[in-house]
């Protein structure tokens, strides 16, 4: 499929959940916080208490937490094992000088096994990401867009009276 394809191909959709209204433009004019609109008697929630309302949420604190179960374990596993490589190197020069397999020697394969790590634990990082967060997040995202959605329409209902 080309990316070019279709009539709307190339155009920036506003009903779009990943669609950042509120930087498009955002401190180019004098403009200042709209009003909030007056419905019934009261002031209609504004955009804050939306975010503040989705980040107490069960989801949004279930989505935090999958993060950090995942994140705290693989970062401190992969710091230590930085500085275990590093000490070695240092404290025991004499066990990385080690050859292995001709002029292969254990610094030579644990450096590497640096490199191997950083890819795996991007891999595992970008697999626990689409498999555990990804659609939580999106149907969080959807949720904020439709309440600030039903909010721009209550102001537009608001302006037109």
């Amino acid at each position: 499929m080309d990316k070019d394809e279709g009539r709307d191909a190339g155009t920036i959709r506003l009903d779009d959940p990943w669609y950042d209204a509120l930087a498009v433009g955002w401190g180019e004019g004098a403009e200042t916080v709209p009003p909030r609109p007056v419905t019934a008697g009261r002031a209609a929630p504004a955009a804050s208490d939306i975010y503040l309302e989705v980040q107490r949420s069960a989801a949004f604190q279930e989505v935090r937490g999958r993060y950090r179960r995942f994140v705290v374990p693989a970062t401190a596993g992969f710091f230590l094992w930085y500085v275990a490589y590093v000490l070695a190197a240092t404290a025991a020069p004499g066990l990385m000088a080690r050859p292995v397999v001709g002029s292969v020697n254990v610094a030579l394969l644990a450096g590497l096994g640096q490199f191997l790590s950083t890819f795996l634990l991007t891999w595992a990082y970008a697999r626990h990401a689409r498999l555990r967060r990804d659609r939580a997040a999106l149907d969080l995202r959807w949720t904020v867009f439709e309440q600030e959605r039903d909010q721009e329409r209550e102001r537009a209902r608001g302006e037109d009276r």
